[in-house]
């Protein structure tokens, strides 16, 4: 069994949300895309991505796995692109796209930009996506310390996106899923501000996942939220008996 919730936040510098999250039990699907782009290209990004995928993975019925998934990154990425042609407007837009199909024991992960998706088992938290950026590809490489990168004028510079190129090839793994984890799905409005202790300390609270998204946003917000804030959580649940 899988209980699941989703929450976003405009934060406290933005005017607008640029995020968008689907949460759909009936396809075990979940998704969280942050978008970028001038005027309204990254809310229509975003949408755009999420709801592409949620389309593909409908048509696929509950034999979707990662090919299906993959397939619908991809079309994702031409579905962006083929708006930002048709509207000069939105020309340069993209977004970050990280989603889940739950198949327990198993879950289906994929990932393009630095949303990320991270899997709390008995024995912690642990990001299980890789970041498509220049803090992660490149500042790290070159020695930089973590307060160093947190300030550098490249910090927000992504390596990958979709929308950004004609092709896009997303990150795509597969995780143990058993009963009792829980995986986060978040944007860097979450991660990059709260860190990851904080992450940790909440998911293990003795509360319900609506509880816990709000206090994963509140954590941002307590700091500032200088970004655009949006949380999924999909737990599996222990059986009964």
């Amino acid at each position: 069994m899988i209980r699941s919730f989703g929450k976003t936040d405009v934060g406290r510098a933005r005017t607008n949300n640029e995020d968008s999250f689907r949460v759909r039990d009936d396809l075990q699907l979940f998704v969280v895309a942050d978008g970028m782009g001038g005027a309204q290209a990254g809310e229509r990004a975003s949408k755009i991505a999420a709801d592409t995928l949620v389309g593909e993975i409908e048509k696929a019925g509950p034999e979707a796995e990662m090919p299906e998934l993959l397939a619908a990154v991809r079309l994702a990425n031409q579905n962006v692109r083929a708006e930002a042609r048709a509207h000069p407007e939105l020309a340069g837009m993209g977004t970050t796209l990280v989603a889940v199909i739950a198949k327990p024991p198993r879950a289906l992960v994929v990932n393009v930009g630095d949303s990320r998706a991270y899997l709390q088992t008995d024995d912690g938290l642990y990001c299980v996506t890789t970041d498509h950026s220049w803090v992660n590809e490149v500042g790290r490489g070159l020695g930089l310390t973590e307060d160093q990168l947190r300030t550098h004028p490249y910090r927000n510079v992504l390596t990958k996106a979709v929308g950004a190129e004609d092709d896009v090839e997303a990150q795509a793994l597969e995780v143990d899923f058993m009963p009792g984890d829980i995986l986060l799905l978040c944007s860097d409005g979450l991660h990059g501000v709260a860190g990851e202790q904080a992450l940790l300390d909440i998911l293990q609270r003795k509360s319900g996942l609506e509880d816990k998204c709000q206090a994963l946003i509140q954590a941002t917000l307590d700091r500032g939220a200088p970004d655009n804030v949006t949380v999924v959580l999909v737990e599996r649940v222990e059986p009964e008996g």
